[in-house]
């Protein structure tokens, strides 16, 4: 897995949402697991399938947390997780998600808006999350088709 240099942010030396971070745009700050965290959009682009159709990832039910989620994943032999996973990020939660929907509607970060992307979070054994940027539209989709993602970074705030 590569590394990035950055592995946690002090709030101090956070920037203006909508501005460069860590390999990224910072989208925002939120809470994960009890702990303030910096969420950054990488400008990468990844396509392919979340997973096996039938298949339960019982470690991709996180609606929040896409790192655990992206990991899960990546042990079940996902393609797509394994290269967030190499870039030293994740694909994002149902949570991360609706948080790059706002930011883009606010017009900090640009997501395409022309086909369905992945989220982290699984649905069902048929089926894991999907948004559509254009409107936010979410959705669950079957796992065996392919849309894009956007990996994300998620740094703790000192």
């Amino acid at each position: 897995m590569t590394q990035h240099a950055q592995q946690s942010v002090a709030a101090a030396d956070l920037p203006e949402r909508g501005q460069p971070l860590a390999g990224g745009t910072f989208v925002t700050r939120y809470w994960l697991n009890g702990e303030e965290r910096a969420l950054v959009l990488l400008d990468n682009e990844l396509i392919g399938t979340w997973g096996k159709y039938g298949e339960d990832v019982a470690g991709a039910k996180s609606l929040s947390d896409g790192a655990a989620n992206t990991r899960a994943m990546a042990e079940a032999g996902s393609d797509i997780a394994i290269k967030a996973l190499e870039l030293d990020a994740h694909i994002p939660s149902y949570l991360e998600g609706a948080l790059l929907m706002a930011a883009k509607a606010e017009g900090l970060i640009t997501l395409r808006d022309d086909r369905w992307h992945w989220l982290s979070s699984q649905y069902s054994a048929n089926t894991a999350y999907g948004m559509g940027f254009e409107a936010g539209w979410l959705y669950d989709l079957v796992k065996d088709l392919e849309r894009l993602v956007r990996p994300v970074r998620s740094l703790p705030i000192q």
